[in-house]
């Protein structure tokens, strides 16, 4: 028998002295037609792409339904099941006192990080579009008003081989000449044959050389048509990170991305300030709080949080102004859907440091097919002047692709 998840029981929800509902908080005037519209049902479906994403679905009084999405993983659904009662009844248009409501009721749930902040991120998103809906206006306006009419994609590329140098370059031709993107990035963390020991994190002088020899032969066959960043996903150790680093420092990579674990910032601000060669972190870094470390001491060259992970729209825009202190650009990474893709151009266009938006799908020839509107054209995205995030699910295409076991959004 399904769990009902919304009935759970939580002292430290239902006594917070932080409650911010719209009741407790005395937020009831009247605002005018629309604007008065209160949110009636939250649902989700899960869809099996090369990720398994969590669209999510806010709906009104009003007829007008938002679309999100939040990072994949398992207990997500389950998560925005458990909070949905305390959205019910709310207006969507206080988005921000709405996701600091969920982090008070969702705090003995581990709010601070994880997949709690990644299914409310999701919620966040369907607000943003939500609004832009009933405000008629597109999210981006929400967030400031833009610097860019189009954003920048860098393609995350898989060479079948990924360990041979060669495999990678002639890959990066392709991407370049064939699909016409200007910015890409491969993985590091490969084999190189070379290894004796794969729990201690230390590469032994083969092993930098093979994986410089990616990094160069990568960077050599597409000179100056792209800018190239490389992925180790947190797979080293300091010594053996600031070797590599080193070694590649006259290729000119775009970025060396989360050679360390994410952990120990003291570690990871060791590893940047040792080297000429960029450094970026910060997708497994969770809302503002957590990102500020990276920020305030320089441990990283450029930021990549994650939009629907790190804590939605409003949450990433607020740690773009934080590196925006420090003159640190902002690279979003980015495995999603188009819905939450579209999310991060939205912010990416509001944020002056932005830098790029991540592009994860691009051997999943369905991917597009999610929304009826384009998406990325030529390596960009273009900002769309409609309601909301711009997009429409179609939901044949939605339902052909849903998990096992998963049923569609009950309209």
């Amino acid at each position: 028998m399904a769990r009902d998840y919304s009935t759970l029981h939580d002292p430290n929800a239902e006594y917070t002295m932080r409650d911010l509902s719209a009741e407790t908080m005395g937020v009831t005037r009247e605002r005018g037609g629309p604007r008065d519209a209160v949110i009636t049902d939250v649902q989700t479906a899960m869809v099996d792409g090369n990720f398994p994403w969590t669209l999510v679905r806010v709906y009104t009084d009003a007829g007008i339904v938002g679309t999100g999405e939040a990072y994949w993983g398992a207990g997500v659904p389950e998560l925005i099941a458990r909070m949905k009662p305390f959205l019910i009844g709310e207006n969507p248009l206080d988005i921000d006192r709405l996701f600091e409501h969920l982090i008070q009721k969702m705090s003995g749930e581990g709010s601070v990080a994880g997949v709690t902040v990644t299914a409310i991120a999701g919620i966040e998103i369907a607000l943003h579009d939500l609004a832009g809906k009933i405000l008629d206006v597109p999210a981006y306006q929400l967030l400031g008003g833009k610097y860019r009419d189009e954003v920048r994609v860098y393609c995350d590329c898989h060479a079948g081989d990924e360990s041979e140098p060669e495999s990678c370059a002639r890959e990066a031709e392709r991407v370049v000449n064939e699909l016409g993107y200007d910015a890409l990035k491969f993985d590091l963390d490969v084999p190189s044959g070379h290894e004796k020991d794969r729990a201690n994190r230390h590469l032994r002088k083969a092993e930098i050389e093979h994986k410089a020899d990616i990094i160069r032969t990568v960077t050599e066959r597409v000179g100056e048509q792209a800018d190239v960043a490389f992925d180790c996903h947190w797979s080293f150790s300091p010594g053996s990170a600031k070797q590599l680093a080193r070694a590649v420092e006259d290729c000119g990579i775009w970025w060396l991305e989360d050679p360390v674990p994410p952990e120990n910032i003291d570690v990871q601000r060791e590893v940047t300030h040792s080297t000429t060669t960029p450094i970026t972190a910060g997708e497994n870094v969770y809302r503002k709080h957590g990102q500020r470390r990276l920020i305030d001491e320089q441990a990283v060259d450029i930021l990549a949080p994650d939009l629907p992970k790190v804590g939605g729209m409003r949450e990433t825009r607020k740690i773009a102004d934080l590196a925006d202190t420090y003159y640190i650009p902002v690279a979003m990474h980015n495995v999603s859907s188009p819905i939450a893709t579209m999310a991060s151009a939205h912010v990416g266009a509001a944020i002056p440091n932005a830098l790029a938006v991540e592009y994860h799908s691009y051997e999943l020839p369905w991917w597009s097919d999610m929304v009826e509107e384009p998406v990325i054209e030529d390596g960009y995205i273009e900002i769309p002047e409609q309601p909301g995030l711009g997009l429409t699910l179609d939901l044949d295409v939605v339902s052909d692709h849903l998990v096992a076991g998963e049923t569609l959004f009950d309209e």
